[in-house]
C-alpha cells in the first residue's frame, strides 16, 4: 500500500507492506534481528519501518512523532490480521511442500539440527529449521500426504529456497513447534534414560 509522507512541502509517495503475507522469511530475520539490536523504542520503530517499506532509513529518523506513531500502529494492525494457523501445505517457488506430519516420530538427526540451528542463533537460522520441519509431499491422499525422507543434501538445497518464505507462514510454524519443544525437552531425556536402561539390562 501507499503511504505519503510531506517533507519540505513536498509530498512523496512510498510503499509499506499489504499484509505479512508480503514479508519474506530473509526480511522476518533482519527485522527481528534489527529489533532484537535495538537500544531502545525509537531504534526498533526505525528498523521496522525501513524494513517493511521502500522509505530510506534517513528519511525515517527525520519523521516526526506523529507520523511514525500512525505508521508503526499500521504495521501492528498488519501483523495482528496475519493468519496465526499453522499452514501444514505450503507452496515456495511453485514446490508444494508439507509440515512434518508427526513430530513424535521426528528422528534424532532432525532434532540434532533444528537444536543446532537454535543455539546457532535463531533469527539467522529460520530457513534452515524450515528445511527440516517442511519438505517436499510425494504423495496425497484426502488430508494425508507423505513428505520426501530427511536428508541433510537436499535440506541445504531447501535452505536457500525458504528464504523467500512467507513471514506468517514461518510464524505459525515456529509457534506450533515451540508447543511441540517444550512438551518434547521434558519427556525425551526421560525416554532417553529408559532406553539406556533398556539396552543395558
Amino acid at each position: 500500500m501507499k503511504v505519503n509522507i510531506t517533507k519540505d512541502g513536498k509530498k512523496e509517495s512510498y510503499n509499506i507492506i499489504n499484509s505479512w503475507e508480503d514479508v519474506s522469511l530473509e526480511s522476518w530475520a533482519t527485522l527481528i534481528a534489527n529489533a532484537a539490536g535495538a537500544k531502545n523504542k525509537a531504534e526498533e520503530a526505525i528498523a521496522s519501518i525501513t524494513a517493511l517499506s521502500d522509505m530510506p532509513e534517513k528519511l525515517v529518523k527525520e519523521l516526526n512523532i506523529e507520523d511514525v506513531s500512525k505508521l508503526m500502529k499500521l504495521l501492528a494492525d498488519i501483523q495482528a490480521r496475519a493468519n496465526s494457523n499453522l499452514q501444514n501445505k505450503i507452496t515456495v517457488n511453485e514446490i508444494e511442500y508439507g509440515f512434518h506430519p508427526n513430530l513424535e516420530e521426528i528422528t534424532l538427526g532432525e532434532w540434532a539440527d533444528i537444536e543446532s540451528c537454535i543455539q546457532d542463533g535463531l533469527q539467522a537460522n529460520m530457513h534452515r529449521i524450515m528445511a527440516v520441519l517442511y519438505r517436499p509431499i510425494v504423495e496425497t491422499k484426502g488430508n494425508f500426504y507423505t513428505i520426501e525422507k530427511y536428508d541433510v543434501d537436499s535440506k541445504r538445497i531447501r535452505e536457500q529456497e525458504f528464504k523467500d518464505m512467507a513471514a506468517e507462514q514461518v510464524q505459525s510454524a515456529l509457534v506450533f513447534f515451540w508447543t511441540f519443544v517444550r512438551k518434547l525437552s521434558k519427556i525425551l531425556p526421560l525416554f532417553l534414560t529408559m532406553k539406556l536402561r533398556e539396552a543395558t539390562a
